[in-house]
């Protein structure tokens, strides 16, 4: 199978139901952001050293691609065994979260993203989480998405802000508090 197809060279796509899009199309930004946020969980993945974390951000890249194909392809099929998976998973991440934040120090006050090589980058896939989710928000106001992925987008993005806050304190790195001038 050739990578190049020339297809898309007058900014058109076509997606898995067949129908031709533009690339600026919100559809496709939607999950260009899963896309954009699933590779950069690959340069976490290429430096984070705590196992855990690794299969869970390993199982969440999976996750995407399973979502970036639901929002591709107009005649989902599997969207009831979708919702339920996400159900699950979205479950499980905030066992998770519950199970981190009773290791850390209560968080009191806002903090500023960083710390750490790796729980900077945490965060930062963090704020790409948040874009996707906007744009799955603004896809959701115009066509029918499930609201159980904005759900799983909305928790994702609680999980990376934990993750990053427990690999700071596996690193002993300390939190930096915010303070309003």
């Amino acid at each position: 199978m050739s990578i190049y197809t020339k297809f898309g060279d007058k900014g058109k796509t076509s997606l898995f139901a067949g129908r031709v899009v533009s690339k600026s199309s919100v559809r496709v930004n939607t999950y260009g952001s899963l896309d954009e946020l699933n590779s950069y969980l690959g340069v976490i993945l290429s430096k984070i050293k705590n196992k855990k974390i690794r299969q869970e951000l390993t199982l969440v890249q999976n996750d995407l691609f399973e979502i970036g194909a639901y929002l591709a392809n107009l005649s989902y099929s599997k969207g009831q065994a979708l919702d339920k998976y996400l159900e699950k998973r979205v479950s499980q991440f905030e066992k998770e979260i519950d199970t981190l934040t009773n290791t850390m120090p209560p968080l009191k006050n806002f903090i500023l993203p960083g710390g750490s090589e790796t729980g900077a980058n945490l965060h930062f896939s963090r704020t790409l989480t948040r874009r996707a989710e906007r744009r799955v928000v603004e896809l959701s106001e115009k066509e029918k998405v499930s609201p159980k992925v904005l759900i799983y987008m909305n928790r994702l993005s609680d999980l990376l802000f934990t993750f990053a806050r427990f690999i700071n304190k596996e690193n002993k790195v300390k939190e930096i508090i915010w303070s309003s001038r």
